[in-house]
């Protein structure tokens, strides 16, 4: 039976990775070959080949942003995207979403964007409880003057920190906490991702199996 829980476990390690990957990258392909059926029915690949080749809506969603970022890199590009979010900000209920969607997807993938680019270490959710957690940025204007009107807070720096949650690092909180509060992790933003995605079992640039030790193992050594 010890074995035979071995091999479970040893099977299981190897086998769910990888179904995951598949599952995800098999969801990824088929949403993106969605975008075909923007083209006409005759100009598909399905209809001139007359087999589905999956994979082939990647290109084409490839093509299209790549035409895209071209387009809007240009003189006449840039004024005609200036021109469509002037338009879409005019909207009511559009205005809100976009601008909210826009503003995230800017720091996210604008060369100059600053989020997730240093690891910390933070105590949360209470004091003498650590985790690690993402700088995002700093608050500024009314929001910084409020906090430094706190007691005892009136020159201090604070910074916008993303706390995210284990297994699944897209959800979290934000929270604004003192620069003096927090510490910068010489791993990397990837590196911090992993280890909290992993639970903690993988340490970036330590040893794959650390040991341990408990206070109740310390107790009971002569």
């Amino acid at each position: 039976m010890t074995a035979l829980r071995k091999w479970l476990f040893a099977g299981l390690l190897v086998l769910v990775p990888l179904i995951v990957t598949l599952w995800v990258l098999d969801w990824v392909v088929g949403t993106l070959d969605q975008t075909l059926n923007i083209l006409p029915t005759s100009w598909r690949p399905d209809a001139w080949l007359g087999v589905h080749v999956p994979g082939l809506g990647v290109l084409f969603a490839l093509v299209i942003v790549l035409s895209i970022g071209a387009l809007a890199s240009n003189i006449i590009g840039n004024k005609l995207v200036h021109w469509w979010h002037a338009l879409l900000h005019r909207i009511p209920v559009v205005r809100s979403i976009y601008s909210g969607v826009k503003q995230v997807s800017d720091t996210l993938f604008s060369e100059k964007g600053n989020a997730f680019r240093k690891a910390l270490l933070v105590q949360w959710p209470h004091e003498g409880m650590w985790t690690i957690a993402f700088l995002t940025g700093s608050p500024q204007g009314d929001l910084l003057d409020q906090l430094q009107a706190r007691p005892g807070t009136p020159e201090d720096e604070f910074l916008s920190v993303y706390v995210p949650t284990t297994p699944n690092p897209t959800g979290g909180y934000f929270v604004l906490l003192r620069a003096r509060d927090c510490v910068e992790l010489a791993m990397s933003v990837d590196e911090a991702l992993t280890y909290i995605v992993s639970m903690g079992v993988i340490v970036p640039g330590g040893p794959r199996n650390p040991k341990i030790k408990l206070a109740a193992d310390a107790e009971s050594q002569p």
